[in-house]
């Protein structure tokens, strides 16, 4: 999906950058977008000292950031810790998120109507943050992971609006079931049973993609709004909680100091 949205917005005469793990890929997306207003960072973003680096290097190449598109995710089947001591799923699909939303936050704010918009799960209700064990240690189930980094991504967006962390309008969204990454399961025959599902039922990326292409012309009205496959979200909903949001950022800080960030 981060693909698209980048072909997307190059036709639309934007200059992009992507950041992604795998340099074959980014190698084959330059070359297919034969634009030199595409740049490629690769980084594992994972890791807080990479995401920093590559914050650091959008900022030395834009005076501005109009528009911050999060979609990093990989499913780990056993539970792994990055260098920095911490689950993997947690770290990639949702600390990450934070930090780049964070780092990049006076680029964004310099940018006339900036916009974040933060792909993940709203919407749905089930899983949520493992207050006495954020990190898996006790028992990791890679859905349970990726659960629990869904719904602390829907706080992040509650988090950004609340506490003011810049002008930026924030958008969660929730494309469904996309004809998107149905390489990344680790095991190979729940990755050939979801192309095969993917194949009948699934949404295409370009439709999938569709509105945020849109929110990045037009970014909504208000700081925070989200949207599950096309229909908004009520902010009321249990898993936008308030007060669990600030109850994860204020464990998210505790984690960031305990590192020297």
């Amino acid at each position: 999906m981060g693909r698209a949205v980048a072909l997307a917005r190059l036709a639309r005469g934007d200059r992009v950058t992507v950041i992604g793990s795998s340099g074959a890929r980014g190698r084959a997306l330059l070359d297919e977008a034969g634009d030199a207003r595409l740049r490629f960072l690769r980084a594992d973003l994972s890791s807080i000292a990479e995401v920093e680096r590559v914050a650091a290097r959008i900022g030395e190449e834009y005076g501005a950031v109009d528009a911050l598109g999060l979609f990093a995710n990989r499913i780990a089947a056993k539970r792994v810790e990055t260098a920095d001591g911490l689950e993997s799923t947690f770290a990639l699909y949702y600390l990450s998120r934070h930090l780049l939303g964070t780092l990049l936050r006076p680029l964004l704010d310099a940018a006339p109507a900036p916009v974040i918009v933060n792909v993940a799960g709203v919407g749905t209700t089930a899983g949520g943050i493992v207050w006495d064990d954020p990190q898996l240690v006790r028992r990791y189930g890679q859905v349970r992971a990726q659960l629990q980094a869904g719904r602390a991504n829907d706080l992040l967006g509650v988090a950004f609006a609340e506490r003011g962390y810049g002008r930026a309008r924030y958008v969660l969204y929730h494309p469904g079931f996309t004809r998107s990454g149905t390489d990344g399961h680790p095991n190979p025959l729940v990755r050939s049973s979801i192309k095969v599902l993917a194949r009948f039922f699934a949404r295409s990326v370009d439709e999938a993609v569709r509105p945020i292409v849109g929110w990045i012309d037009e970014p909504p009205a208000a700081p925070l709004a989200a949207f599950d496959r096309g229909e908004p979200v009520e902010l009321s909903l249990k898993t936008l909680d308030p007060g669990d949001a600030a109850r994860l950022a204020d464990y998210t800080e505790g984690l960031l100091r305990e590192r020297g960030r």
